[in-house]
């Protein structure tokens, strides 16, 4: 039997990813399946980079089997290895210029990855992977956005250098039937989160050893930590019954601790006979304690709610609102960097232990003040954004947990406040798509952590938009270098403002702008100039497919034929009715006229919170 020498995996600056090397992706992979949500975070992530600090930042992985001498077989990573050459070929990095990547026996992908330019101007489908000019195409309209000029590029490159790759190569002479067998077996790798809750439980340790205190309160923070990780039910319908009784108020509309030490209080947890070993692999392998003692109805309210994050992108939340409270910045949300920020959260046991308390905490506001997708009803499938606190009630039946307008008593129906809130966290959550850009969030929690008062949100929130908006300096933007904050706010001011015409009103993730009047119009009507095309108040922002159907029609088709998707966005309404008004015209003193009317919406807002 041969022996499997293992190797250890290379650090490589993704400068040097292709240096001196080919790399080859078997048939069995699939074919490059990157779209523009996965293209386009990989490139904000390069481009939010900051130069002056000196901490690497990770790519990811790359898995690879030695087939020959500088010859890789690519096992796993290769739509992030895909990526990464199409960006270098678009940059015209020399690393790319050899065409050191090739896909086995698809002579079609490997045409278009050495010539993309050249067959993006073919009319032949045929004889290109539209896989590959997608992607690449991708890549040139993100640049043409940022109005890229070659001191943008050169910045990019610059940041772009720092970044590096792992390349993990599997042992030599090993049966890879036998190692895909092994990976299925074991399932995914290690998450990071559970690495973080490892090392905080880890930290729970008095400096003379591990005692009966420090024991009961690593079973405490176990507990805790599982029940904040499920993050699609509210947290009291996961916490052990007896626990959640003392946690809250009566009707559940309270936190009753003020720090960790309360909690152990409440827990008072028995002393074991046997000292519990917390390693890294006990902990992982633990069963959940918050699987007995659970509200009948859990199961439906798992299948009812769903948050607008995840819980490793929570514990980053959690950790900026403790920044924040204490420097009013922004920490940083990049999961590339997950572990270095977290670390000093276990640098000793009071810091993990004030964690933990923070974590049920932030969890419980969380739950409150952050909208979550809501399916139910009519709304069972496509899901509505849904701003409600869970509370306790008792009728004739007995007690029962409901779902309550957050700013609202609990008889009321939901308000005009909790309808704003909702409305404007919504416009926020279409707008920054990235859980690295959503900032807002942790500001949130902070806030009603200081204030305990959910209405002070609103101006907070606004003020935080108007920020934004003017820091993008929308006023010198044009066509796609326009922010989407500027359109998906000025469509929640219209929405806020004329609440009765846009009751039903719901934010859709929407990232396509739309030229109302077409950019290329039929037999070259120039009713609107090619410069004024451009202008804010000829654009307005829809979904994808909705832009597709648009097509180069005129503004009153459009009016006409697709009602549906003029109703998407308050601003296109707006324009719609400008049509209307000037007897279905849509021409240059409309577009102006528009423009003006929406700076000046925008710059009064802005002028409220200055």
């Amino acid at each position: 039997m041969r022996s499997e020498k293992y190797i250890q995996p290379d650090e490589l600056n993704v400068d040097n990813v292709f240096e001196n090397v080919n790399y080859v992706i078997p048939i069995y992979q699939r074919n490059y399946a990157w779209r523009k949500d996965e293209i386009e975070q990989l490139l904000m992530d390069i481009d939010d980079l900051d130069e002056t600090n000196s901490s690497k930042y990770y790519l990811g992985s790359l898995v690879v089997n030695q087939v020959q001498p500088r010859v890789y077989e690519v096992i796993d990573g290769q739509q992030r290895l895909t990526t990464l050459f199409l960006l270098l070929r678009y940059l015209d990095h020399p690393s790319v210029e050899r065409n050191p990547l090739k896909f086995e026996a698809r002579e079609k992908s490997n045409i278009t990855l050495g010539e993309i330019e050249t067959v993006m101007d073919s009319k032949e489908p045929s004889l290109y992977s539209e896989e590959l000019v997608e992607g690449y195409e991708i890549i040139k309209k993100y640049f043409q956005s940022k109005n890229a000029n070659d001191d943008y590029k050169k910045r990019f490159k610059d940041k772009f250098s720092t970044v590096t790759i792992i390349r993990t190569q599997v042992p030599q002479n090993i049966d890879l039937n036998h190692y895909f067998e092994i990976m299925n077996t074991r399932g995914e790798q290690l998450e990071l989160h559970e690495i973080v809750k490892a090392k905080i439980l880890g930290a729970i340790k008095s400096e003379n050893g591990f005692s009966e205190e420090d024991k009961k309160d690593k079973l405490i923070a176990a507990t805790i930590w599982d029940a904040c990780a499920q993050m699609d039910n509210y947290l009291q319908m996961v916490l052990p019954v007896k626990i959640r009784e003392k946690l809250f108020s009566a009707n559940w509309d309270m936190l009753r601790v003020a720090d960790f030490s309360d909690l152990r209080d409440i827990f008072n947890a028995e002393n074991n006979s046997d000292e519990t070993q917390f390693t890294l692999k006990t902990i992982l392998q633990a069963p959940d304690p918050t699987v007995s003692n659970q509200i009948d109805d859990r199961e439906e309210e798992n299948e009812r709610f769903e948050s607008i994050i995840n819980f490793p992108n929570f514990l980053l939340q959690v950790n900026e609102a403790m920044e924040m409270t204490e420097t009013d910045r922004d920490s940083g949300l990049d999961d590339k960097r997950f572990l270095d920020l977290l670390k000093d959260r276990w640098a000793s046991k009071e810091k993990a232990l004030e964690f933990i308390y923070a974590l049920l905490k932030y969890r419980y506001l969380f739950d409150r003040y952050i909208i979550k997708r809501e399916y139910i009803g009519e709304y069972k499938v496509e899901g509505k954004w849904s701003l409600q606190k869970l509370v306790m009630y008792e009728d004739k039946k007995g007690r029962k947990p409901s779902y309550k307008s957050t700013l609202d008593s609990m008889d009321q129906e939901e308000g005009t406040d909790n309808q704003q809130l909702r409305l404007l966290e919504s416009c926020l959550r279409v707008t920054y798509t990235s859980p690295k850009t959503m900032h807002w969030i942790a500001r949130v929690l902070t806030n009603v952590n200081k204030e305990q008062d959910g209405k002070l949100l609103i101006p907070t929130l606004e003020k935080y938009c108007c920020q934004k908006i003017e820091s993008s300096d929308y006023r010198n933007r044009s066509g796609f270098g326009i922010d989407r904050i500027v359109f998906t706010y000025l469509d929640y001011l219209l929405a806020r403002d004329r609440a009765s015409e846009f009751s039903n009103f719901q934010f859709q993730f929407r990232n396509s702008i739309e030229h109302f009047f077409p950019q290329h119009p039929i037999n070259a009507d120039n009713s609107v100039t090619v410069e004024n095309r451009d202008l804010l108040g000829n654009l307005a922002l829809i979904t994808v497919s909705a832009n597709s159907k648009f097509s180069n029609r005129f503004p009153i088709e459009k009016v006409e034929h697709f009602p549906n998707i003029i109703e998407q966005s308050p601003k296109l309404k707006a324009m719609s009715d400008l049509l209307k008004k000037y007897d279905r015209k849509w021409d240059n003193n409309s577009v102006k006229e528009h423009n003006a009317s929406m700076l000046s919406l925008l710059e009064t807002e802005i002028e409220k919170y200055k």
